[in-house]
């Protein structure tokens, strides 16, 4: 488990340290001249329309394109071979893409390094919480996979943490040093995948080892008295292997309730906008008039500590409180304050000139509490709830699905923020309230309450929920007449 997450944090440093280097002047100066050209010198331009530009927004939406792409070969590769090999390949392609961004010498070199790096992720991000989810015990299932999620934060905290550094340095080099650190963990990441142990539910599904199934069971369960939960997996096994084509079964009326989830908790995830301010926190602290520094140590404080602190809470209580809770709790919180963002900037911030230290630092403020609503709410549970949902028989192209929307929407989002910045302005945040009132509804109604179940009992819930029993039946029963 630890060597997940160390490789969980260097995948993370990897795709978020451009949030800080395109803020950097010497980087836009060298790569992208007309922003930089319009941040430095044109005073006619609008303060949302400084950092709108199509090539800037490629580079860093080009590695998002490719995850959707990979996550959905992974879910070929994770079903037919296993999770390990998903995240070896997974593990290979970040190799590359690191060198590639490291001896990046032109626009062309970076967007290419970072394909292959989304092609990493994009592996990664499908394999990963299906492993930790299959290897974690029912009562610490939420904790364990969230420690996945807590490790993203960290990668984040580390990347704000060496941009801010680097931002320092004199000669208007330190964004080499940002970029071609990424290329530091690669190759310990390569070599601690080589070192894991496969999955029980993965060992019974494709080498019918039961024997070796058993044992790891044992050792993860930290007891001998396995054999309930082992029938299980060996007849979850059985169930699977009637499904010659995942992607087409899991269009069937008995699987709505996940195909549901799949395509719409990915989806909310994204459009409350936490991506894009992530990715363009620095940008967007420069929009409201903070300098270059300000804007990169405000970024750090924001998507780094307090996001990395926010998910080690959210670890502790998950498994208690339970998913529904976190949902709520975390959506009430966001659209108070994204709302309040929204109307600050826009009764104080105009086209042209500046806002005041006072207004900006509320901005900030709030900021903060709409970014530890979602990092204890949708941005760890968006992860961890699709994880833990699929029968054994669709989960690889379940989560592929999950991971493949999930890129879809943060590619859009990379790709428009800052044109709709532009044009919107303050009112894109009004936009991201209305989607938290809506993702929150859908919670409330039709997302069941999954702590403590086991991971191959799932259907049950859905069963017993007051909507979707409706819609799938007598789920166990059509299982059992699969089964024989």
């Amino acid at each position: 488990m630890l060597q997940k997450k160390y490789q969980t944090v260097s995948l993370t440093y990897v795709s978020n340290y451009e949030g800080g280097v395109t803020s950097m002047e010497p980087f836009l100066k060298k790569f992208f001249p007309e922003v930089y050209t319009k941040m430095n010198e044109d005073t006619k331009i609008s303060n949302y329309s400084k950092f709108d530009s199509q090539l800037l927004t490629s580079f860093t939406s080009s590695l998002y394109i490719a995850g959707l792409v990979a996550s959905l070969f992974a879910s070929s590769v994770t079903k037919a071979f296993g999770r390990k090999p998903s995240i070896l390949v997974g593990a290979a392609a970040f190799l590359v893409g690191s060198a590639l961004g490291g001896a990046a010498m032109n626009v062309s070199m970076l967007i290419f390094g970072r394909i292959f790096l989304g092609i990493g992720i994009g592996f990664a991000n499908q394999s990963v919480p299906l492993y930790l989810s299959e290897m974690a015990p029912p009562n610490y299932r939420g904790a364990t996979n969230i420690g996945f999620e807590l490790c993203v934060g960290i990668g984040i905290l580390l990347a704000n943490l060496i941009n801010f550094g680097t931002e320092k340095i004199k000669g208007g080099w330190g964004w080499q040093i940002s970029i071609v650190l990424a290329a530091v963990p690669a190759p310990i990441l390569t070599l601690g995948a080589l070192f894991l142990p496969e999955t029980p539910n993965s060992l019974i599904q494709n080498s019918k080892d039961h024997e070796k199934a058993k044992l790891i069971l044992q050792r993860v369960r930290g007891t001998n008295d396995v054999q309930a939960e082992l029938d299980d997996l060996i007849k979850a096994s059985s169930i699977s292997k009637t499904i010659k084509h995942p992607f087409k079964n899991i269009l069937q009326r008995k699987y709505r309730p996940q195909l549901v989830m799949a395509i719409a908790i990915p989806f909310f995830q994204q459009v409350t906008g936490i991506s894009v301010i992530t990715f363009y926190a620095p940008v967007l602290f420069r929009t409201i008039g903070f300098g270059e520094s300000a804007s990169l140590l405000s970024s750090l404080m924001i998507t780094g500590v307090l996001g990395t602190i926010s998910n080690f809470i959210c670890m502790l209580v998950v498994d208690k409180l339970g998913r529904r809770a976190l949902f709520m709790i975390g959506g009430i919180q966001m659209f108070l304050s994204v709302i309040i963002i929204g109307g600050l900037m826009a009764a104080q911030l105009e086209d042209y000139g500046g806002i005041s230290k006072g207004y900006a630092s509320l901005i900030i403020i709030f900021i903060c509490v709409y970014a530890v609503g979602f990092a204890w709410s949708w941005g760890l549970l968006g992860w961890l709830v699709p994880s833990e949902i699929f029968p054994l028989e669709i989960r690889s192209a379940g989560q592929s699905i999950t991971v493949a929307v999930g890129f879809l929407f943060i590619f859009m989002g990379a790709q428009s923020f800052l044109t709709m910045l532009c044009h919107f302005k303050s009112g894109i945040f009004f936009c991201f309230g209305g989607w938290v009132v809506v993702m929150s509804a859908f919670v409330y109604f039709l997302l069941p309450e999954t702590k403590n179940v086991h991971i191959e009992q799932m259907n049950r819930v859905r069963s017993e929920h007051w909507f979707w029993k409706r819609i799938v039946g007598d789920v166990n029963e059509d299982r059992k007449m699969e089964a024989s």
